[in-house]
């Protein structure tokens, strides 16, 4: 049985310098947006697995895989919002 592998590289150690959010912002914004950046980030790796539908994506296998690309575990929210990415019509 083949295993999948992880295709998506992890992220550089000192990556470039970002452009700064517009200021003025709530910082639920602001959280909300890194959140749904990294929730995107992490879903993306998941399907270079054979990660395809959310009830293959546990807490545990969506850290795993944070772990792997080089980014901060995510919260249980990280993964809901990880899941409903996921989501299929089927």
């Amino acid at each position: 049985m083949a295993t999948a592998t992880l295709v998506t590289k992890p992220l550089p150690a000192h990556p470039l310098p970002r452009k700064p959010l517009p200021a003025g912002w709530p910082r639920e914004r602001y959280e909300s947006h890194n959140r749904r950046l990294k929730a995107m980030r992490l879903a993306i790796a998941l399907l270079d697995t054979g990660v395809y539908r959310p009830a293959q994506a546990h807490n545990h296998k969506i850290r795993t895989t944070a772990a792997q690309i080089g980014v901060h575990p995510p919260s249980d929210t990280t993964c809901r919002l990880v899941r409903a990415l996921l989501y299929d019509n089927c």
